[in-house]
């Protein structure tokens, strides 16, 4: 078997992820509504109503705005832990307790060929956790909405075979935008956001020699640009030995458009 994925959407306005083997095709998070979710898997041509399940990673607006209504709609199985559950459920609204299920953090589910490990991050939500996803001897990692990377979390995520990495906002444009101090200091605490700095100075520390592809999410449409993003956090590992688009492969995501769809 042979995992694909595509990031469907990541940004402030909303968060999804594909990914696909043999048998199996997983959404991580719902965040655009139900309609927008269903042009965003037409654009890799696949149908939402042959989702196996949605994972949910924390129950921020962001991340759940359509569960509600493509579970109902395409009966789709969903999968959060208990604290989220509790959480996300006065949001999105009534789902049918036979496609309720408890993924708690920190433990490991399969689905199918997939054994998806789930690790808590360090974020304002009830119990945001994060995934590193194996097939076989493959590694795929999603890893957004953090305030620092810890060295538990470093230790789980090294060198995997791609990277779905938050790189939230650049520290200056930040300081020096429109958002009340309140906001600011929430994005650069320790359970905000990373910015392209830390999102490279991890990067660098837990890459492997099996990884080829970073995919940057979550970026602010406030407070960074894509061009930026690929700079700080290239100029982070080509300082640490790497050359881009030699050694590694840096891409970008988007709020409208789905990655290609991609294999590990």
């Amino acid at each position: 078997m042979v995992l694909h994925y595509s990031v469907l959407a990541s940004g402030s306005t909303g968060n999804a992820l594909y990914l696909e083997t043999e048998g199996q095709r997983l959404l991580i998070d719902c965040g655009l509504s139900g309609k927008k979710m269903v042009e965003l898997l037409g654009q890799i041509g696949r149908k939402p109503e042959d989702i196996s399940a949605i994972l949910v990673t924390h129950e921020h607006s962001d991340h759940i705005r359509g569960l509600g209504v493509f579970a109902r709609r395409f009966q789709t199985p969903v999968y959060a832990n208990e604290k989220t559950w509790q959480a996300m459920s006065p949001v999105v609204g009534e789902i049918p307790t036979d496609q309720k299920f408890v993924f708690q953090a920190n433990t490991q589910r399969s689905f199918g060929g997939l054994d998806i490990e789930s690790f808590s991050v360090s974020h304002d939500a009830a119990d945001p956790m994060f995934f590193v996803i194996h097939e076989q001897e493959r590694k795929l990692t999603l890893l957004t909405d953090l305030g620092y990377v810890s060295g538990q979390i470093k230790g789980m995520i090294r060198d995997s075979d791609a990277y779905i990495i938050e790189a939230n906002h650049d520290t200056e444009m930040l300081m020096m935008g429109r958002y009340p101090w309140s906001v600011k200091r929430r994005i650069l605490g320790d359970t905000g956001h990373i910015s392209n700095e830390e999102s490279g100075l991890a990067l660098a520390e837990v890459l492997g020699n099996r990884t080829k592809k970073i995919f940057l999410a979550h970026l602010s449409k406030d407070n960074n640009m894509k061009e930026l993003a690929r700079l700080s956090v290239g100029q982070r590992l080509e300082g640490s030995g790497l050359k881009i688009g030699r050694d590694i492969g840096l891409f970008d995501t988007d709020p409208e458009h789905a990655t290609q769809l991609t294999a590990i």
